[in-house]
């Protein structure tokens, strides 16, 4: 019997009552689901960590090398659509092995690049990778953990991609600065590579079947764990998912999410220096502050989110305080001692959404289209990170010094106020069409 179809019919495996080792079988799925997802975030930073040396050997400026990262995002958008239906009809593993050795591929193209066209190949490619992660990934932790520890697993799913923005820069500047940039490229490879080597050794935790198995089972028994195999076309699925207005909402949820997320992480140290007079040293610990807190926050997320099914009221309430942090910092009244508190607390309060904002998502998920809502709803990521930091730019190529941080604050009010949609659609969905909370 399948874990999908168990799950399915309405049996939990994973009780408390059962024996540890159950408790160490989610353990090991959450973990190794994390070090893919880490590996993703952890790609998302190694071109912009090599702009400065890639620029200075091939006559490159700096539009040209942002159009590395704007392909980048732009095909991993478009491919994480149909990377969710792939997962659906032919499970996760074998997609979540696929997008790990496309990074390996992609940092080999960047180690032995001629030219542009050579790295814009390596962006593209590495694009078709990261669209895999969290279709793959949400599909084997809803199939494969207990209910009851979900929580902790989208916390650490959430925490893992941080620590893989946080470690991308100062891996691949540390070779580059020993070794040189084309060794610290062959480095990312090998690091992709070990992963690769992880996640397939652990392959017995990943294994969800798609519908195609089931379908082949179902040609042997009339039902699969006490219920009939449905396998509906693309076509109907695509259909069902665009006509729900919960989906709808949580695309554009990621969409602000992110696009406030990206004013920080691209232009947090300028705007230091322009509005507070720090240096870049001291404003990059501010933009650490941040991080810092995040993660914090996401440890915190992982805990609250087990105690009430109401979700949506601390993602909307934690997004909320988060804009008032990036308002105050907009200010430019904060003393300068303040100000890395500030930045920190904004960072703490979008954590500790990251876990409910996941649950949340959950609710309105069809059983039998785990891959292809998250393919839908989570390209809204790759669609903010393309044109959160255009906007900005914008902003202030006009000479608004604090439009970034504003428009953060907007965008997470905005997203605030979609989470309260996405949770009354959830109460309106009948339980027998999506997955429990609990």
């Amino acid at each position: 019997m399948s874990q999908s179809a168990t799950l399915d019919s309405g049996f939990e495996p994973n009780s408390p009552a059962l024996p540890p080792s159950d408790r160490k079988r989610d353990w090991m799925t959450i973990v190794i689901v994390g070090c893919a997802h880490g590996s993703s975030h952890f790609f998302q930073l190694v071109i912009p960590s090599l702009f400065l040396p890639l620029g200075v050997a091939f006559g490159l400026d700096f539009a040209q090398l942002g159009f590395l990262m704007t392909m980048f995002f732009v095909v991993s958008g478009c491919c994480q659509v149909a990377a969710g239906f792939i997962v659906d009809r032919v499970g996760p593993r074998p997609i979540l092995w696929f997008g790990v050795a496309g990074f390996v591929v992609a940092a080999v193209l960047l180690a032995t690049a001629t030219g542009f066209g050579t790295l814009l190949l390596a962006a593209v490619v590495g694009g078709v990778a990261n669209s895999v992660f969290h279709p793959a990934d949400f599909s084997i932790l809803n199939h494969r953990v207990s209910p009851w520890r979900l929580g902790h697993a989208f916390s650490v799913h959430n925490l893992t991609g941080t620590l893989g923005w946080a470690l991308a820069p100062i891996f691949v500047v540390g070779l580059t600065q020993i070794l040189g940039w084309r060794e610290a490229a062959f480095g990312v490879a090998l690091l992709m590579l070990a992963v690769l080597v992880v996640i397939v050794l652990g392959r017995s935790y990943l294994h969800v079947e798609g519908s195609v198995a089931q379908q082949r089972q179902q040609k042997n028994h009339p039902t699969v764990g006490g219920a009939p195999v449905v396998s509906a076309s693309v076509l109907a699925t695509l259909k069902q998912l665009l006509a729900s207005p919960a989906l709808w909402g949580a695309f554009l949820f990621f969409c602000c999410a992110t696009i406030a997320l990206s004013s920080v992480q691209s232009f947090t140290i300028p705007l230091m220096g322009n509005l507070y007079g720090m240096t870049a040293v001291l404003a990059g610990s501010v933009l650490s502050g941040y991080m810092l807190g995040q993660i914090i926050g996401m440890v915190a997320g992982g805990f609250l989110v087990n105690l009430t099914e109401k979700t949506e009221y601390v993602v909307l309430t934690s997004l909320v305080l988060a804009a008032g942090m990036f308002l105050l910092l907009a200010s430019g009244w904060l003393p300068v001692v303040m100000v890395m508190l500030v930045m920190a607390l904004a960072g703490f309060f979008s954590g500790v959404s990251a876990p409910s904002r996941d649950m949340m998502v959950r609710k309105v998920t069809p059983k039998k289209s785990v891959g292809s809502v998250y393919g839908l709803i989570y390209a809204g990521l790759d669609v903010g990170s393309a044109v959160g930091p255009l906007l900005f730019g914008l902003l202030l190529d006009s000479g608004w010094m604090r439009g970034p941080w504003v428009g953060s604050a907007v965008a997470f009010v905005g997203a605030a106020l979609l989470a309260a949609q996405i949770g009354r659609a959830s109460r309106r969905t009948p339980t027998a069409e999506r997955y429990a909370a609990s």
